[in-house]
C-alpha cells in the first residue's frame, strides 16, 4: 500500500512549536538519564489553589446533573462570579448576561480574538519583548506583526513618541500585558490613559491582557477603569497565576457586548463548552478574599528573595520589586556570548534551567528570566550550584 504524504500547511511555515513545549522535552530527557534539573521555565504555579476551591470541584463532580455539554458563554454562576470580582476588586462594573465571556484559559482567547477580528494583511501592534503566543495567534490568522518595543531605558513602558511615527493606517488591534510578562514592570493609570487616547485617536481594539494581577503587585487595576477604555479596550484575566489554577484552563475576556458576540460566534465553533464541575470551582476561587491573596505572595516574596542571591551569584543585574511569577535581568558582563548561550551554559554546567530572554523577541537577546515557581529549598540550591559549579 502507498504511503500518504501529507504536507504542513503554509500558514505553519512562520510558527515554531512553543518554545517551552520543547525545551519541557529537552529537560525530561535529561532527568530520565539520571540529572536533577532545577527548571526556572515556565510560570507554572507548584501551590494548590485553595482547600475550598478543590473541595467544591470534588462536591459539584458527584451530582449527576452537571456532566453533559455545557453554555458556549459559559455558566451563569461563573459570569455572575467574575462580574463580582471585577467590581469588588478593580471597581468596574460589568452586565454578567453580556459582557463578561469564560475562556478555557486566556492563551485560547488570544487566539479567538484575533480569529474574530483580522482579516488579511491587517497589522497588529506586538510588544517586544513579549508574550510569544501573541506573535503566533496574529500570524496563524492571517494578521501582520508591528512591533513595538519594551526598552530597559523607557522602564519597559511603550514609547508612544516612537509608535506615533510609525504608518499606522492598517493596525486594527494591539496587545498589551501590565503586570508585564517579561519583564515584571507594573501598570500605572497614567500608562492605561495615554494607551486609551492612543487606540481612540487611532481606531485601534486594545487587547490588555491581565493575568499577573495579584502576584507581587500592589496596584490591581483594569484598564477598563480608565475614563474612555470601554469604547477602546477588551480585558483577558485568568485564575492561572492568582490562584494557582493554571492546569484548570479558565480564564475570561471582558468588555462591549457587540465585541464578546464576535469572539463567542468563532469560539462557539471551536469547543463546547468548559465542565460545569469547574466553573463552579473557579467561582469559588474567584469568592476569596484578601487573606489568600496575602499569603499567596508571602511565599513568592520569599522566593523572590532566594531568586535575588540566584541572579547575583551568576553575575546579572536586575530591577528589584518587579510584579508577577518572574524576575527578569540582564546577563552579566563577563559572558561573551546571547541569552540563549548564557541559558545553555548554565544548564549545561549547573543542572539549572533559565529562560533566555531572546524567547520573547529581539529586546530580550541580553536578557534571562527566572520562574518564581519553585519552593525556596530549591532557589537557594540552585544559586549554591551556581557558586559552586559555574565556571566563568
Amino acid at each position: 500500500m502507498a504511503k500518504v504524504e501529507i504536507a504542513p500547511s503554509h500558514r505553519m511555515d512562520c510558527i515554531k512549536e512553543y518554545y517551552f513545549s520543547k525545551k519541557n522535552r529537552e529537560i525530561a530527557e535529561l532527568r530520565k538519564a539520571g540529572r536533577d534539573i532545577i527548571s526556572l521555565g515556565i510560570g507554572s504555579p507548584d501551590m494548590p489553589p485553595h482547600k475550598s476551591v478543590i473541595d467544591r470541584l470534588g462536591k459539584e463532580a458527584q451530582r449527576p446533573d452537571v456532566h453533559a455539554y455545557q453554555p458556549y458563554n459559559g455558566s451563569d454562576l461563573l459570569r455572575q462570579a467574575y462580574a463580582d470580582w471585577y467590581e469588588k476588586w478593580y471597581g468596574v462594573k460589568l452586565n454578567p448576561k453580556n459582557e463578561v465571556l469564560p475562556l478555557l484559559g486566556s492563551k485560547e482567547g488570544i487566539m479567538h480574538i484575533c480569529m474574530a477580528f483580522l482579516n488579511a494583511g491587517d497589522q497588529v501592534l506586538v510588544p517586544n519583548p513579549g508574550y510569544p503566543t501573541y506573535r503566533a495567534a496574529v500570524t496563524l490568522s492571517g494578521g501582520e506583526v508591528l512591533e513595538y518595543k519594551l526598552k530597559a531605558e523607557n522602564g519597559f513602558y511603550p514609547d508612544f513618541d516612537e509608535m506615533e511615527k510609525q504608518d499606522l493606517s492598517r493596525v486594527k488591534l494591539m496587545f498589551v500585558n501590565y503586570p508585564n510578562m517579561p519583564t515584571g514592570t507594573h501598570p500605572t493609570k497614567e500608562l492605561f490613559e495615554k494607551l486609551v487616547d492612543f487606540a481612540g485617536r487611532h481606531n485601534i481594539l486594545l487587547v490588555h491582557d491581565n493575568p499577573y494581577s495579584f502576584v507581587r503587585n500592589n496596584l490591581r487595576l483594569s484598564i477598563l477603569s480608565i475614563p474612555g477604555a470601554w469604547d477602546v479596550a477588551l480585558e483577558m484575566n485568568s485564575t492561572s497565576k492568582g490562584h494557582s489554577m493554571a492546569g484548570w484552563r479558565v480564564g475570561v475576556v471582558v468588555g462591549r457586548a457587540e465585541w464578546l458576540s464576535d469572539i463567542l460566534r468563532f469560539k462557539s465553533n471551536m469547543d463546547s463548552g468548559m465542565f460545569y464541575p469547574v466553573q463552579a470551582a473557579a467561582a469559588e476561587a474567584l469568592s476569596l478574599g484578601e487573606e489568600w491573596f496575602s499569603e499567596l505572595n508571602k511565599t513568592y516574596y520569599a522566593r523572590e528573595a532566594k531568586g535575588y542571591e540566584l541572579l547575583d551569584a551568576l553575575g546579572c543585574t536586575y530591577q528589584k520589586g518587579q510584579a508577577g511569577l518572574f524576575i527578569w535581568a540582564r546577563i552579566p558582563d563577563w559572558f561573551d556570548g546571547d541569552c540563549f548561550a548564557f541559558s545553555d551554559k548554565i544548564l549545561d554546567e549547573c543542572d539549572v534551567f533559565a529562560t533566555p530572554g531572546g524567547i520573547f523577541g529581539s529586546e530580550g537577546n541580553h536578557f534571562i528570566r527566572i520562574s518564581l515557581c519553585m519552593p525556596e529549598e530549591r532557589l537557594a540550591e540552585a544559586a549554591q550550584r551556581v557558586k559552586t559549579r559555574l565556571k566563568r
